[in-house]
């Protein structure tokens, strides 16, 4: 009972922050589609997955924090605190520079390989042009959640993660509905709620952990040797989240070939598909925190103990949405949309609702334990294997079933990921074997 009251007081709060996370994305492709058709909620699609490809590989920003910050929490290393933050906030600085810099040549290469009509590419692009000015706040974010997370302070990820997401839907709603903005106001929303959360990151910092600031050493952090310790585990932390792009902007980006209605609804079974993972991600970031500090601790009893309570509860959560899915699954699709050709399409993709869940948590639970680890390798290697499972079996399937084959992939990459981190667990993972 003390494991799971030590789980929970880190994974309650996480998932208060994360079941907001999936309303940002709603709302976004709500107002496109009671503002607009299937055109105007494909441009929505299509411009956040732009971001997905520029934001998804900089999550490496959020993963490579947790975990050596996590780890040097256990061992009451004040300077191994500061040292991933600060080296994670200068490469998000360098890298919001330069993806400002090519933003025009970006969009352009996108639309390049992009099937869509050229309405879905001018309504992706206005959303584009005004969103990317979002860039370097969100980046800086990256690196807050994963260090709140490191520092075992969940709360504090909460806070900024459901302001961030509040002023969002506000914003985004009033902008789009209620001034000459329309369609424009759903990016312009954006672009102000992630300025408002870095704001009150900082302020949480200062406020929270003064005696930290001393220990903030930029010429320190970023000696050559720290550097390239650094680079090494984000490297291979770039790579998986790279590999991850395959998969899920993969996905979007397959649906194209069959249509904007196919598209629309791709989105919609996505975002659906991705819901419940919003709250097996809390037991993930709370797997995250407590197994990079007994790590540090070199507290293999403990350690053992908290992974089989994140995966009970992760079990727990794929449980209660299989059953949630099962009885309104199609009422959530004319959640997001009023476009009837849209929701009768998603009658024969309902059922793959009620697979996912149970298959997945898996994956998504190990991804947190690894991540405390700081095991990037393996995480890189699963996934490896799974995008490659999942672009393989689409092409092998599609001429026998179609855009399901698109569905049959994303659940075989799931199992594989699955499969791939239990087996590999206790070599990866030595404390994990009991003495």
């Amino acid at each position: 009972m003390r494991i799971d009251k030590e789980v929970l007081k880190l994974a309650a709060p996480s998932i208060l922050a994360s079941i907001t996370v999936p309303l940002v994305g709603i709302v976004d492709l709500a107002i496109a589609g009671h503002i607009g058709d299937a055109t105007m909620m494909s441009g929505v699609v299509i411009g956040s997955m732009l971001f997905d490809i520029l934001y998804w590989n900089m999550g490496f920003l959020r993963v490579g924090t947790a975990g050596p910050c996590a780890q040097a929490f256990g061992r009451r290393d004040k300077d191994g605190m500061m040292e991933p933050f600060v080296q994670g906030a200068i490469t998000a600085l360098v890298t919001a520079v330069l993806i400002l810099a090519v933003q025009w040549l970006f969009i352009k290469g996108a639309f390049y390989f992009l099937n869509c009509s050229p309405q879905v590419q001018e309504t992706a692009s206005r959303y584009f042009f005004i969103r990317i000015w979002a860039v370097p706040a969100a980046l800086q974010l990256f690196v807050f959640r994963g260090w709140f997370v490191g520092m075992q302070n969940t709360m504090f990820q909460m806070v900024v993660d459901v302001s961030i997401n509040v002023i969002h839907i506000i914003a985004s709603y009033l902008l789009a509905f209620h001034t000459p903005l329309g369609f424009n106001g759903i990016a312009w929303g954006t672009v102000i709620a992630q300025w408002s959360g870095l704001a009150l990151s900082l302020s949480l910092m200062f406020i929270r952990y003064p005696d930290l600031l001393p220990h903030i050493s930029v010429k320190s952090s970023l000696m050559r040797s720290k550097m390239k310790k650094f680079f090494k585990l984000n490297g291979d932390n770039f790579i998986r989240s790279a590999l991850m792009l395959v998969v899920y902007c993969g996905f979007t980006i397959l649906a194209t070939e069959f249509g904007d209605v196919q598209l629309a609804l791709s989105s919609v079974m996505m975002k659906l598909l991705l819901l419940y993972s919003y709250f097996v991600d809390g037991f993930a970031f709370a797997g995250e925190a407590l197994t990079g500090r007994y790590i540090g601790e070199r507290n293999g009893f403990r350690l053992r103990r908290i992974v089989l309570s994140v995966f009970r509860w992760g079990a727990v959560i794929g449980l209660a949405f299989t059953f949630l899915y099962v009885i309104g699954g199609k009422w959530m699709v004319s959640v997001f949309t009023s476009d009837t050709a849209v929701i009768e399409a998603s009658t024969q993709f309902i059922f793959w609702l009620y697979l996912m869940p149970l298959v997945s948590c898996v994956a998504f639970i190990w991804d947190g334990i690894y991540v405390g680890a700081t095991e990037s390798s393996a995480l890189r290697d699963s996934m490896l294997i799974a995008s490659a499972l999942f672009l393989g079996s689409f092409y092998l399937l599609r001429p026998w079933f179609g855009i399901q084959a698109l569905y049959i992939a994303y659940f075989i990459h799931l199992v594989a990921r699955s499969l791939y981190m239990t087996l590999m667990s206790r070599r990866r993972i030595p404390l994990l074997k009991p003495e």
